[in-house]
């Protein structure tokens, strides 16, 4: 069993990475968006980025920095598959996930104006935001001295393997797969 955490910037490929990793590999797939999602609907509470980083930020304040992904791995390590756990924002947290067996952090980044291209094409409902606002969201994620908030930047900085996604997504795919022979992966299927 191996656990793959995956960092990087807004827009820069996470879920394209995943999607390869679930359909082309067998691996299972928690997601910190997912566990967010269902935690706001709980609270009758709206769904989009400032109600998930606001949510999330009060969860890793009132439990511990890396309380997210440390509930996503226990239900990951029950399940007794290969997994990938998106996105992992807190260097709490990968300094928790490094302490479970066949953990590897990968980071995923791209140019900027490319990313903000991703992301309107995505359509989610956090995506509809004008550029001024998707570089001002991703610069209040890149960076904190508050274990409890994002900080992109140094999940970056701690990642095992990194991906600079600029080209076509069979390019990725490639870059997907030479990863996976770094850490000696073999598939069971």
């Amino acid at each position: 069993m191996v656990i793959i955490g995956i960092t990087g910037t807004l827009g820069s490929g996470k879920g394209t990475v995943v999607k390869y990793l679930v359909e082309q590999r067998g691996f299972e797939h928690f997601t910190v968006r997912g566990f967010l999602t269902e935690a706001l609907k709980a609270r009758n509470m709206e769904v989009n980025r400032d109600t998930m980083t606001s949510l999330a930020n009060q969860l890793r304040k009132e439990n511990s920095p890396s309380y997210i992904v440390e509930k996503l791995a226990e239900k990951a390590l029950k399940s007794g598959n290969d997994c990938v756990i998106e996105s992992i924002r807190t260097p709490g947290e990968v300094n928790s996930l490094k302490n479970y067996p066949k953990f590897v952090l990968l980071a995923i980044d791209a140019d900027i104006h490319l990313r903000y291209k991703r992301i309107l094409r995505r359509n989610s409902e956090t995506d509809q935001v004008s550029f001024e606002t998707f570089v001002a969201n991703e610069k209040r994620e890149m960076f904190s001295d508050d274990p409890n908030k994002q900080n992109l930047s140094k999940c970056i900085e701690m990642a095992d393997y990194k991906v600079l996604n600029n080209d076509s997504i069979n390019s990725l795919h490639r870059k997907i797969e030479e990863f996976l022979k770094k850490i000696s992966y073999s598939s069971k299927h």
